[in-house]
């Protein structure tokens, strides 16, 4: 009997699942980096760098038990199945996706592989997974809100510049254009739209608009990929605006509120750790965000001749002086 029972239990372990780590020992393992744009601007590669470091931290460094495969679509969402079948391709053991239509081409690609997502909105109602708590699938990570920050940076914008009446929304679709015509029309601000399909059309669509009081920047790929020449071109219309992300203050933009998308891919990288370590997708409930920034560039306002309330400064997470 205590033969057979310690033949049990030797079968059982065997059929336990194992850290890749253990399956394959000596080979490293292979993540697959599915992102928007290369880390080619200092902001930019903060966001890789938190994300590497704190892989690192957990034991994974590269050219020692990690090789990193990464693709970028450099705000052309529509690159993103061809990148994400590459890395496929390329044997890759986890996959992080920096947005939802890289997670949705990632989840169209494989069921099978891993994927770990980072500042997505929505990931239940864009079907990534079934639910925050139980993901059910191949795909976890972090969830932020979308639309819903839409009217507070309105807000923002409205209580630091009170005069204003007349705001430009450079557009990235028509869900965020709703819910900022709500707020505006709460705040008694008439709302100017103007949208660009691709970076060329961006100086005639923010030119359009020169009657604006100030400029109201929605999230999107392709103003992502081409922060520094939206900020640019707004900067050359000397009004206020507000900016989806803090990557886009520290490229020169005046203010922002959002998540923290360092911090964001600095989670991402636990849950890569989990997931190599022996953790199933399934298994990771999807992260909300409990804590928002608001971020104020100092220099840039100066250089605008705008002044930011007392108040205001005294309130943002980030002032860059």
């Amino acid at each position: 009997m205590m033969q057979r029972r310690a033949l049990v239990a030797v079968v059982a372990a065997l059929a336990a699942p194992k850290p890749m780590l253990a399956q394959q020992p000596g080979k490293p393992v292979r993540i697959g980096w599915l992102g928007n744009t290369a880390p080619g601007t200092p902001e930019a590669f903060a966001i890789w760098d938190a994300f590497r470091l704190e892989l690192q931290r957990r034991g994974w460094s590269e050219g020692r038990n990690v090789v990193f495969e990464r693709r970028f679509a450099e705000g052309v969402a529509d690159r993103f199945p061809q990148l994400a079948r590459e890395l496929i391709e390329s044997k890759v053991d986890v996959i992080v996706a920096s947005s939802g239509r890289a997670a949705s081409a990632a989840k169209k690609a494989t069921d099978t592989i891993p994927v770990v997502f980072a500042s997505v909105p929505g990931p239940v109602e864009q079907g990534l997974v079934a639910s925050l708590a139980r993901p059910g699938g191949n795909l976890t990570g972090l969830a932020t809100l979308g639309n819903e920050l839409t009217g507070k940076r309105l807000e923002l914008l409205k209580e630091a510049f009170p005069r204003i009446s007349r705001v430009a929304v450079l557009s990235s679709g028509p869900e965020a254009d709703q819910e900022a015509q709500r707020t505006a029309a709460a705040l008694g601000v008439q709302l100017l739209t103007t949208r660009a399909q691709r970076a060329e059309d961006l100086p005639g669509a923010i030119a359009a608009l020169p009657q604006a009081d100030a400029w109201f920047v929605q999230d999107g790929l392709m103003h992502f990929a081409n922060r520094r020449t939206i900020v640019e071109l707004v900067a050359k219309q000397v009004k206020p605006a507000i900016y989806p992300h803090v990557i886009y203050v520290e490229a020169g933009g005046l203010m922002s509120y959002s998540v923290d998308l360092k911090d964001q891919f600095r989670r991402a990288a636990g849950y890569v750790d989990r997931i190599l370590r022996g953790a199933k997708p399934a298994d990771l409930p999807v992260e909300q965000p409990t804590q928002f920034e608001l971020a104020i560039n100092l220099k840039t306002a100066k250089a605008l001749g705008l002044a930011i309330p007392k108040n205001m400064l005294l309130r943002a997470e980030r002032v860059i002086e």
